[in-house]
């Protein structure tokens, strides 16, 4: 009776402790053990990747992301959620010292833009930091427009990108390594995607690749027409 009692509070602890997991995004990109373990959660509750809807799918009922924040452009002007009001928006949150996801996202991103054609006339991408220590206003200018000359990079204090990050759900943390000047950011990896009122039309996952990512963008512009 005992050990019954203990295997259905254990399942009960492993439900919860994976539903936090979903709902938070826990880790999706960089985290290959999270990302299985969200994986087989998303999958015995009916969800497609990791800790998400299918890519570009509708937004579960009650969860909200986004909300005001105050970064500066590679200009080092301010920037608000009000500059992208009126076109729809593309984010994306990452670093330039990142090795190797953050550019395959970007690279992603710029080539759905290009797929869509005069559709993308209207969406603008913006990047934001998660690295606000190094990532200085002229180091993302020159980053950005490696990739795409629409893409809108974003940086700030580290209370203003953990303002912005904690509306969004991001995960981020600094790896140290051997030199304090060269790390790694371990950080979620998930592409928004916000109306022209700046609300969440879509959540696209790790492993998107860019047709994928164009179509779920025109679908969404054709639901909105």
């Amino acid at each position: 009776m005992h050990r019954s009692l203990r295997i259905v509070l254990a399942g009960f602890l492993v439900l919860v402790l994976g539903t936090w997991g979903l709902v938070w995004l826990a880790r999706p990109g960089e985290s290959p053990l999270a990302g299985q373990w969200l994986g087989r959660v998303g999958a015995a509750l009916g969800l497609g990747r990791p800790g998400l809807p299918p890519s570009g799918g509708a937004i579960p009922a009650g969860v909200t992301l986004g909300g005001p924040f105050h970064l500066i452009d590679t200009r080092g002007a301010p920037f608000t959620e009000a500059n992208l009001r009126g076109r729809w928006t593309l984010l994306y949150f990452g670093y330039t010292f990142c090795p190797d996801l953050c550019p395959t996202e970007l690279q992603i991103i710029a080539t759905a833009l290009g797929k869509l054609g005069p559709e993308a006339q209207n969406i603008t991408p913006v990047f934001i930091t998660v690295d606000p220590e190094r990532d200085t206003p002229e180091v993302l200018a020159s980053y950005v427009k490696l990739f795409d000359p629409r893409l809108i990079g974003l940086t700030g204090t580290p209370a203003e990108i953990a303002e912005v990050a904690k509306a969004y759900r991001v995960y981020y943390a600094k790896v140290p390594g051997k030199d304090p000047k060269h790390y790694l950011m371990d950080h979620s990896s998930l592409i928004y995607l916000l109306d022209k009122t700046g609300n969440l039309a879509a959540l696209f996952g790790p492993g998107t690749n860019a047709d994928e990512l164009a179509r779920g963008i025109r679908k969404r512009l054709a639901e909105q027409q």
